[in-house]
């Protein structure tokens, strides 16, 4: 389930880069304004920061003890 939400996370943020990149090139960002822009990489820092927990939760946390053989 982590990872699908992961995936739509990732979908989601890909359609967002996509549509930077279309304003951009319709030149609609200038140096005071560019929200969008901005939105789009608070949005990728937020998907990185929920993987880097989800990881941590569920490979490192979730993991437990090794087995002694």
């Amino acid at each position: 389930m982590a990872t699908g939400f992961h995936g739509a996370h990732v979908l989601i943020g890909t359609i967002f880069l996509i549509v930077c990149l279309l304003r951009a090139l319709a030149g609609h960002f200038k140096p005071d304004h560019h929200f969008g822009f901005e939105a789009a990489a608070w949005y990728w820092h937020f998907v990185d920061v929920v993987w880097l927990f989800l990881f941590v939760c569920i490979y490192v946390w979730g993991a437990g003890t090794p087995a002694a053989h």
